[in-house]
C-alpha cells in the first residue's frame, strides 16, 4: 500500500524550482492544461478571484524579469504566467482570501508543470509594493487587480533530484 502511495505522489517530491530552460517552446495545449489545473484550486466561498496573464513576448518577459530581482530565469523561459487576483471578486473583498486563493492556484499550476515534464519557478510579487506597481505598469493592470506571483515556465535544461523538506520539529500534536 505505501509503495503505491509513494509512486502516486512522487510528482510532488519531484517538483523543484527550475531556473534553466531549453529553447523549446511550450505548446498552447500545455498552457491550457496549466491554467485548467490552476483554476481547479480551492477558493474561499468559491469566488475564484484569480486572473492570469500569459506572457510569451520576449520583450515583455525581459521587462517582467527586470521588475523582479530574482527573475533572471525569465530571460530563457518559454513563457511566464503572472498570477493575479481581483480584490473585488475575492470573498468579502479580503486581500487575505485573495492571496490564499492565488497561492493555491499557483501550487496547482506548478504541480501540473511537473506532471507535463516542464520546469517552473515561482517568483513572488505580492506584498512587495515596488514589484506590484512595476508589474501592474508593464502588464497594464488596473486596481483592483493585483499581481501576486509570476511563474517562469519552460522545458528544463537542468535536473534536480526529488526531495521532501519534511521536518518533524515543525509538527505538534493536539497543541
Amino acid at each position: 500500500m505505501m509503495k503505491e502511495v509513494e509512486e502516486r505522489i512522487s510528482f510532488i517530491f519531484g517538483r523543484r524550482s527550475i531556473r534553466a530552460y531549453t529553447a523549446e517552446t511550450v505548446s498552447d495545449e500545455a498552457v491550457q492544461k496549466l491554467l485548467e489545473a490552476a483554476m481547479a484550486a480551492p477558493s474561499a466561498a468559491a469566488k475564484d478571484p484569480w486572473r492570469f496573464v500569459v506572457v510569451r513576448n520576449r520583450e515583455m518577459l525581459k521587462a517582467v524579469r527586470t521588475a523582479l530581482p530574482n527573475g533572471q530565469m525569465l530571460g530563457s523561459a518559454a513563457l511566464g504566467i503572472v498570477v493575479c487576483g481581483d480584490q473585488d471578486a475575492a470573498h468579502d473583498q479580503q486581500i487575505g482570501y485573495l492571496v490564499q486563493d492565488c497561492a493555491a492556484a499557483t501550487e496547482n499550476l506548478l504541480l501540473c508543470a511537473q506532471i507535463l515534464g516542464l520546469g517552473a519557478c515561482w517568483l513572488g510579487v505580492y506584498p512587495r509594493e515596488q514589484r506590484i506597481k512595476s508589474i501592474q505598469k508593464i502588464l497594464g493592470l488596473r486596481d483592483p487587480v493585483l499581481p501576486i506571483a509570476c511563474i517562469a515556465i519552460g522545458h528544463p535544461a537542468e535536473r534536480k533530484e526529488p526531495r521532501t523538506r519534511f521536518n518533524p520539529a515543525f509538527v505538534r500534536t493536539e497543541r
